[in-house]
């Protein structure tokens, strides 16, 4: 994923080339659990433009597919216009029928080849993995573009019942191409160890939403943060 290129493409080209001698963390924005989507959409384009993003996620667990398509459409111009990828929580299909940029499925969220089918091989497909290495290896297979590992740490926003050591993410990163997306519980204060590990990606969301000074300066502290910590990593 990058900011100026969708996220597919991006991850052919990481296939077709080694991965650079200086690691690259971005971060990856997923949107709060509850949000008005007309008033959400101005807190979205100030931490868009606050710094580096390189992906949103849609995520609205429990809300029927109208709700789903309103607050897409609504969003939908804030991220793309800024060349951010736009992604779907859980529903391959409403990705495209929404005109975004992929979509994210869980472990119970329906059958990633079929996703990989219905998206092309255009748009992207991320997949959650938790704390397995095996599971990661077979959503590869199955045409993920991404992976992600996760809770690296405690977390509020949903139950959690895996725990991975950062060790997963320099394994996987010595041995596949495809990226890897760290999640969990991360803030600027304790996301140092996920970068140097070799995380591609840091998934947030309370340290964005959630940062006292607004989601502006959340957005700048983690990318500070992520800086620090890949400086620190070519020292």
């Amino acid at each position: 994923m990058s900011a100026a290129a969708r996220p597919r493409s991006a991850t052919k080209r990481a296939e077709q080339q080694p991965r650079p001698a200086e690691p690259r963390c971005r971060l990856y924005l997923i949107t709060p659990p509850v949000f008005d989507p007309v008033r959400f959409r101005d807190d979205l384009a100030r931490a868009l433009d606050a710094g580096d993003v390189a992906a949103v996620q849609l995520r609205l667990k429990g809300m029927d597919d109208d709700a789903i398509r309103r607050a897409a459409d609504l969003l939908r111009p804030v991220v793309q216009e800024r060349g951010v990828a736009f992604l779907m929580n859980d529903r391959a299909d409403l990705a495209v029928a929404c005109g975004m940029d992929g979509a994210h499925l869980g472990l119970a969220d329906g059958d990633l080849r079929a996703a990989r089918r219905l998206l092309g091989p255009d748009l992207t497909l991320g997949a959650t993995c938790h704390d397995s290495r095996h599971l990661a290896m077979e959503a590869a297979e199955a045409g993920a573009d991404y992976v992600a590992f996760g809770a690296f740490f405690p977390t509020s926003t949903k139950e959690t019942k895996h725990r991975p050591d950062p060790e997963i993410l320099a394994i996987w990163a010595e041995t596949t191409e495809i990226p890897s997306v760290a999640i969990g519980g991360i803030t600027a204060e304790n996301c140092g160890v996920l970068v140097r590990a070799g995380a591609d990606f840091l998934a947030v969301i309370s340290a964005v939403w959630g940062h006292p000074e607004g989601p502006a300066a959340g957005v700048q502290a983690m990318n500070q943060a992520i800086a620090a910590a890949l400086e620190a990593s070519w020292e």
